[in-house]
């Protein structure tokens, strides 16, 4: 599984127009094969910077979401609402087996 994490700080007299490309990006990503999660959410301590959470089945997954014309109209897009740098984090997940090795055990739940 891949994980991507992104921020994207937005200018606040644009923020309405943002949260319109993240609802559409989000909605045509869902449907992509391999996406197995796809959405934005507001920050906290900032609501002018988006947070984006992705994940996808593969590397593969990710790669052809690159190439889709709702990613292309998102980047064309994304220029006039954005206030500063983006910052993104791509993770690979591996599923560790439960009777593998205990070295990579998780310690037991206290209560």
């Amino acid at each position: 599984m891949i994980i991507v994490h992104g921020s994207i700080p937005i200018r606040p007299e644009r923020r309405e127009r943002a949260l319109e490309l993240a609802r559409k990006m989000t909605e045509a990503t869902q449907a992509e094969v391999g996406c197995v999660s796809y959405d934005f959410y507001v920050g906290l301590s900032d609501p002018n910077t988006l947070m984006l959470f992705q994940e996808w089945e593969s590397m593969e997954a990710l790669m052809g979401h690159f190439q889709t014309d709702h990613m292309d109209e998102f980047l064309r897009e994304l220029p006039d609402v954005i206030s500063g740098e983006i910052t993104t984090r791509r993770y690979a997940v591996q599923t560790i087996d439960e009777d593998a090795d205990e070295e990579f055990a998780l310690p037991p739940t206290i209560h």
